[in-house]
C-alpha cells in the first residue's frame, strides 16, 4: 500500500514539473513547424530559381517576385539577346560558377534533430520515471542515477570509437576472401574514430553528419538504460558500469553494424528492423535476462510484498516514453516523407492494439484492469511494432501489438515462473519477448496481400521473409547472450562480485550508495 503523504508528495512534485514539460513541448513543436516552413520556402524558391533563371537573371527581377506559372513578357530585341547556343549556354555556366559543398536538405536536418530530441527524451527522463516508479521508495535514485550515468557513458564509448565501429565499411560476404573481410562483417573501419572526418560541411544522405551521430548514438544509450531494470535493488553501480561498457563494445556495436551498417544479418537475412527491434530491444533484453540470472534474486523476493512505490511516476514515464517513440519510430526514416509518416501512425496504432488486448487479458485472470498492466500493453506494442513500423500497414500494426502484448503478458507471468529468473521489472517479459514477436509477424504483415510495403531483397514470399526475419532473431539472441555473459561475469572479478552488500541491500541503495534519500518524509 501507498501512504497518503507519499503519494500526495509524489503528486506535488508532478504537477509543479508538468509546467516545464509542456512549455518543452510548445518550444518543441514551434521549432519543427519553423525550420519545415523555412526548408520548404527555400525548396520552392530554389524550383524557382531553376525555371526562371536566365529571364530573371536577365531582366534582373529577383526570382521570388515570379511565379513559375506566370507569362513573362519579353520583346523580340531581347528574345534575340537572350538566345544562346543550346550548348555554349550551360557549359559557360558551369565555367563561371564556382564549386560549392553540398548543403544538407533543411527539411531532413531539422526532421531528424528534433526526432533525437524525442529519442533523447525517452531515456532521460523517461525510462528513469518509469523505472524509478515501479521500484521501492528507497532505490528511487538510484535507478534514476543508473539511468543517467549509462545513457553518459554510453554516449563517450559512441563517440569514441562506438559510430566508426558500428556505420564504418561492411565487405561483401560473397567476396570475403580474408579474416579483414570477415571482421567487416560484424565491425566496420576505425576510421571515424572520434568522430574524425566529420565537420560542418560533411554529410550523412542528405542530413548532417553530426546530426546523425547524435541520433543513432541515442539508440546505443537508451538500450544500455534498459538493462538497468532487470538488476535494480541489488547490483554494484561500478560492476554494472563495467559490463555494459563491454556490452556495448561487444553486442550493441557488432549487431547495429550487423543489422543497419549493411553487415553480416543484412545480407545473411535480409531481414527487417526499421527502427531497432534486433539492435535495441532483443539484444539490452537478452543482456538483462543474463544478468538478473547470474546475480540472483533480490533477498526480499518472495518474503514480503515489493509493490511499486509510486505508479504515477511509471504513468508519466510510460507517457514520455510513448511520444518519444515517435521520434525512434518515424526518424529512423531520417526524411519526412511517406515512410515516416506510416512509420509514425503505426507509432499510434499498434501501441494502442497493446493496451486493448493486455487490458482484456488481465480482465480475464484478474477480473481488473489496472493502470501498470495498460501501460505495460502500451509498451509491449511500441516494442513490437518498431522492426516493422515502415513495412506494415495500419490493420497489421494493431494485429502485432495486440498479439504482441497477450505474448508479454505470459512474459511477465508465466515465463518469469518457468525460469525463475528475478527480472526485476520485466525487461526480457516485455522487451525481449514483445521484439521477437513484432519481428517474426513483420515477416508476415508485409505482404502486400495483408497491407505491406512488400518484401525485402531476395525473398519473394510470406514463407521466405518469415525465416529471414528468425534467422536475425536467432542471431541476436546468441550473440547477445554469449557477450552479455562474459561481460558480468568480467565485471564480477573486477569488483569482487555483483551484488552489493546485504545490509545495503537492505538499507536501499539510495543512502547506502549515493548519500541521499528520495523522500524526505520517510
Amino acid at each position: 500500500m501507498i501512504r497518503s503523504p507519499l503519494l500526495a508528495l509524489v503528486l506535488r512534485r508532478m504537477a509543479r514539473s508538468i509546467t516545464p514539460l509542456l512549455w518543452l513541448l510548445v518550444v518543441l513543436g514551434t521549432s519543427i513547424s519553423s525550420n519545415l516552413a523555412w526548408a520548404s520556402a527555400e525548396s520552392s524558391q530554389a524550383q524557382a530559381a531553376a525555371q526562371l533563371g536566365p529571364i530573371t537573371g536577365a531582366l534582373n527581377v529577383p526570382v521570388s517576385w515570379q511565379h513559375r506559372d506566370t507569362p513573362v513578357a519579353v520583346s523580340e530585341e531581347e528574345e534575340e539577346e537572350l538566345a544562346l547556343p543550346a550548348e555554349s549556354a550551360p557549359a559557360e555556366a558551369a565555367a563561371e560558377a564556382p564549386a560549392e559543398a553540398a548543403a544538407p536538405d533543411g527539411a531532413a536536418n531539422a526532421f531528424v534533430l528534433i526526432c533525437a530530441i524525442l529519442v533523447i527524451a525517452m531515456s532521460i527522463p523517461g525510462i528513469a520515471l518509469f523505472y524509478g516508479g515501479l521500484v521501492r521508495a528507497k532505490n528511487v535514485l538510484s535507478v534514476m542515477e543508473q539511468s543517467l550515468v549509462f545513457f553518459g557513458l554510453s554516449y563517450v564509448i559512441w563517440l569514441i570509437v562506438g559510430y566508426s565501429l558500428a556505420f564504418g565499411s561492411s565487405s561483401d560476404m560473397a567476396a570475403a576472401s580474408g579474416p579483414l573481410d570477415y571482421l567487416h562483417l560484424i565491425y566496420g573501419d576505425l576510421n571515424k574514430a572520434l568522430l574524425a572526418g566529420i565537420s560542418l560541411e560533411t554529410l550523412s544522405g542528405a542530413i548532417s553528419e553530426y546530426n546523425f551521430v547524435i541520433f543513432q548514438g541515442a539508440f546505443c544509450a537508451i538500450a544500455s538504460c534498459l538493462i538497468v531494470g532487470a538488476t535494480v535493488e541489488r547490483i554494484k553501480f561500478s560492476a554494472l558500469m563495467i559490463a555494459l561498457s563491454l556490452w556495448v563494445l561487444f553486442s550493441y556495436i557488432p549487431l547495429c553494424h550487423m543489422v543497419w551498417g549493411v553487415g553480416l544479418i543484412e545480407q545473411l537475412c535480409a531481414a527487417y528492423d526499421f527502427a531497432g527491434g534486433t539492435v535495441v530491444h532483443i539484444n539490452a533484453a537478452v543482456a538483462a535476462l543474463v544478468g538478473a540470472k547470474l546475480l540472483g534474486p533480490r533477498t526480499d523476493l518472495g518474503k514480503v510484498a515489493l509493490p511499486p512505490h509510486a505508479l504515477p511516476l511509471t504513468f508519466l514515464g510510460g507517457g514520455l516514453l510513448w511520444i518519444g517513440w515517435f521520434g525512434f519510430n518515424a526518424g529512423s526514416a531520417l526524411t519526412p516523407d511517406g515512410s515516416s509518416a506510416l512509420a509514425f501512425a503505426n507509432t499510434v496504432f499498434g501501441p494502442v492494439g497493446g493496451a486493448l488486448a493486455w487490458s482484456v487479458g488481465e480482465y480475464c485472470l484478474n477480473g481488473k484492469v489496472s493502470s501498470l498492466g495498460s501501460v505495460s500493453g502500451v509498451l509491449a506494442g511500441l516494442v513490437a511494432i518498431t522492426p516493422a513500423c515502415a513495412f506494415v500497414g495500419p490493420v497489421g500494426a494493431v494485429i502485432i501489438g495486440a498479439l504482441s502484448a497477450l505474448a508479454c503478458l505470459w512474459g511477465v507471468r508465466g515465463f518469469k515462473r518457468l525460469t525463475k529468473i528475478d527480472d526485476s521489472l520485466d525487461v526480457f517479459g516485455i522487451h525481449g519477448i514483445g521484439a521477437i514477436v513484432g519481428a517474426l509477424l513483420t515477416g508476415i504483415f508485409c505482404s502486400p496481400a495483408l497491407g505491406g510495403t512488400g518484401f525485402k531483397g531476395f525473398h519473394d514470399s510470406i514463407v521466405s521473409q518469415f525465416m529471414g526475419q528468425l534467422g536475425s532473431v536467432v542471431i541476436a539472441i546468441v550473440w547477445s547472450a554469449v557477450v552479455s555473459y562474459l561481460a558480468f561475469k568480467i565485471a564480477a572479478l573486477c569488483c569482487r562480485g555483483l551484488r552489493v552488500e546485504l545490509d545495503d541491500e537492505r538499507m536501499g541503495l539510495d543512502l547506502s550508495y549515493h548519500g541521499e534519500r528520495s523522500y524526505t518524509n520517510l
